[in-house]
């Protein structure tokens, strides 16, 4: 049996979207199918000729360059969302960054100023971002953002990335019973390894990449179209009893512990 989701009447505003492999972009472009209304922001005049071009083909949408750090851009997009709109029923966070050089070394090497930039952009935005959407909710809502496995498990030079995720997915619990009694859901997608500009950042990805696929009970990675898919499940009123959780879209990698290949050797041996 085939279910199918009328969003037509409904209003979204995706946050983050850098080009078409973004996970953010996955999940907006589930919404438009369903009929949605759609607006987008994104962060500096670079990105915005892609998101032209990602847009370009549906007549429910607009775009507004905010940098989700700054309070004063947000209040301004978000009057844009009041003003498009009049009131809002899905927030989607697709935002995360840390700064290079905090990716290259030990982990133990973070600057503080480097862990506060990847905490403030990749997390404290979905607190502030919702603090924003919440009077535009009146009705309930769903919010939505994107986590890794990294914060539960160490993942080689993702270094303080994990520590933000792990920051992400605590505010998505706390944020959940804050906004619970408005009848406004938030949970995140911590997605499998994905070929995405953020995963550019990780060395040794096509390695991690490969393995998550080898590892996973279905023996294969995810696909950014199932990711689209939680997303607009999370997002509709099919998952109307679900909020303040983390779940994974990985092919069931995160729940196997695969023993590193050097180590089989003196494992085989031991007695």
């Amino acid at each position: 049996m085939s279910i199918t989701i009328d969003l037509s009447e409904k209003r979204a505003l995706v946050m983050g979207v850098a080009n078409a492999r973004s996970l953010g972009w996955a999940i907006a472009e589930r919404l438009l199918q369903a009929g949605c209304h759609v607006g987008f922001s994104y962060q500096g005049e670079r990105l915005k000729g892609e998101l032209e071009k990602l847009t370009a083909g549906y007549d429910n949408t607009w775009i507004q360059q905010c940098d989700a750090t700054s309070e004063e851009e947000l209040t301004a997009l978000f009057s844009r969302v009041k003003d498009e709109f009049g009131q809002l029923d899905f927030l989607v966070h697709s935002i995360g960054f840390a700064p290079k050089a905090a990716m290259d070394g030990r982990f133990i090497d973070t600057t503080s100023d480097d862990w506060n930039t990847a905490l403030n952009v990749s997390a404290y935005t979905l607190v502030s971002a919702a603090r924003h959407a919440e009077p535009l909710m009146p009705d309930g809502g769903s919010v939505v953002s994107l986590t890794f496995q990294a914060s539960q498990r160490v993942v080689p030079k993702y270094n303080v990335m994990g520590a933000a995720k792990a920051a992400l997915e605590a505010a998505t619990r706390y944020l959940s019973v804050d906004l619970g009694e408005r009848q406004i859901r938030v949970n995140t997608i911590s997605a499998g390894p994905m070929r995405t500009i953020a995963a550019r950042s990780i060395p040794a990805f096509a390695m991690l990449y490969s393995n998550a696929a080898d590892n996973a009970p279905l023996g294969r990675n995810p696909t950014p179209q199932e990711v689209g898919d939680l997303g607009l499940y999370l997002l509709s009123d099919l998952s109307t009893g679900i909020t303040g959780q983390t779940i994974y879209v990985d092919s069931g990698a995160s729940v196997v512990t695969v023993k590193p290949p050097e180590m089989a050797s003196k494992d085989d041996t031991a007695q």
